[in-house]
C-alpha cells in the first residue's frame, strides 16, 4: 500500500442561506486542513456560519461581522476518510461569504 500526500485549495462562495458540504474524503482518504478562513465580502450583513465535522459543531452560530475576514483554527482540523465537513448559513448572504480552506490530503492507494 502506498501512501500520496496531496496539498489542496478548496474555495466555497456563497450568496444565499443554505447548507452544504465543503469536503468528503473518500474512506481510502484522511484530510488535515491546516487553515480555515471565512470572509463577509458585505459591508452590511452579518449572516452566521455554523460548521460540522462528521456532525459535530465545530463553530455554531457564529455571526461574521461586516466586511471581515477570520481564520478559524488556531489548530489543524481533521476530518477522516467516509465522513463530512458541512457548513450550513443564516441571514442575509447576497454579497457573498467566502470560505477558504488549504488542507493536506493523505490518500492510502493499494498497489499490485
Amino acid at each position: 500500500m502506498a501512501v500520496v500526500n496531496q496539498y489542496k485549495f478548496h474555495g466555497k462562495y456563497i450568496e444565499a442561506a443554505e447548507s452544504g458540504t465543503l469536503l468528503a474524503p473518500l474512506i481510502s482518504e484522511t484530510i488535515i486542513i491546516k487553515s480555515l478562513r471565512v470572509t463577509n465580502k458585505s459591508g452590511a450583513n452579518t449572516p452566521t456560519l455554523t460548521l460540522k465535522d462528521n456532525g459535530v459543531s465545530i463553530l455554531w452560530a457564529t455571526t461574521l461581522d461586516a466586511a471581515t475576514s477570520v481564520e478559524l483554527l488556531s489548530l489543524p482540523l481533521i476530518v477522516e476518510g467516509n465522513t463530512t465537513l458541512t457548513y450550513t448559513t443564516v441571514g442575509d448572504c447576497t454579497d457573498g461569504v467566502v470560505i477558504a480552506i488549504s488542507y493536506l490530503n493523505i490518500k492510502k492507494e493499494v498497489t499490485v
